[in-house]
């Protein structure tokens, strides 16, 4: 039996295939990310009926809209990823272990609690920076709060199966070393994470940096996304909460332009730092123990 050379070569730099077909499959996932969120949005706006398809103002529809692009853009990346490297699904979720749900729920409390008390932090030390104007429950709220638990999840998991998934191996496939593929699957699944998002103040760009080169090393570590998964879960969905209930009733912005942020967003960015730091600190007690 011929050994399979994919097995000793580390999460995230695991896929080996020609460097044509991982350009091509990195070019094309990131169009059909952008093509596939233009044309929820627009759609979400022919509902609201709304001249401006890409508000700031995150309604129920735009949110979905959102939500669902990212969740479907990431079936496909998965699928034509596999199909690409000629590799089972599953691979692209753990290697060479198999999914762990019990590793999904164990991370998702810890990033929960962590995330949690980060937006504490920031509510105590820069109030002005939260956005928060006060309590209020409409049928804005319960709308907006019905989409966040229902598809946040999906968005969340998304962009961990796009981002650390696929394009951070197929990148990575580019170089035939294993560590220095590694080094680059990181750096450029990082980047265009952070690109993708499409913002202009720097303190929200860089915040897009750290959350993608954290969660690309938890996957790393942990030779698998539940940890980024969970993370990324917890994360949006205590913001988009928070930003729902504390809108008094209205429907919340979410800026990206210049100005948008500012330095409370170092507080989020220890939050990512820490939860990287206890799942490097678990999964090496883990293979300690055996």
């Amino acid at each position: 039996m011929t050994k399979d050379p994919q097995i000793n070569r580390p999460y995230g730099a695991h896929l080996r295939m020609a460097r044509w077909k991982s350009a091509l499959l990195v070019v094309s996932t990131l169009i059909l990310f952008f093509a596939l969120q233009f044309a929820f949005y627009a759609a979400s706006s022919l509902i609201d009926g709304r001249e401006d398809m890409f508000t700031p103002a995150m309604t129920p529809t735009t949110q979905l809209a959102n939500n669902l692009s990212v969740a479907a853009t990431a079936l496909i990346a998965l699928l034509l990823t596999a199909r690409t490297a000629r590799v089972p699904w599953r691979s692209l979720l753990t290697h060479p272990r198999g999914f762990d749900m019990r590793r999904l729920g164990r991370y998702g409390v810890l990033s929960l609690a962590l995330v949690a008390a980060g937006a504490g932090v920031t509510a105590l030390l820069a109030p002005e920076a939260t956005g928060w104007v006060g309590f209020g429950i409409t049928g804005t709220t319960v709308a907006l709060l019905a989409v966040s638990v229902l598809t946040a999840p999906l968005q969340s998991a998304g962009e961990e199966l796009i981002f650390r998934g696929s394009v951070m191996p197929a990148i990575a496939s580019w170089v035939r070393p294993a560590r220095p593929a590694l080094i680059a699957g990181i750096a450029g699944s990082t980047i265009l994470f952070a690109l993708v998002h499409v913002s202009l103040d720097p303190w929200l760009f860089a915040y897009y940096l750290v959350v993608g080169l954290g969660t690309a090393v938890m996957a790393v570590v942990s030779r698998g996304l539940e940890a980024s998964i969970a993370f990324h879960v917890a994360n949006n969905l205590v913001t988009s909460t928070l930003n729902t209930v504390l809108a008094d009733g209205e429907t919340p912005a979410f800026e990206r332009d210049a100005g948008a942020g500012g330095p409370s967003y170092l507080i989020l960015m220890a939050v990512n730092v820490a939860v990287v730091a206890v799942v490097w600190w678990r999964e090496r007690a883990s293979r300690t123990r055996r």
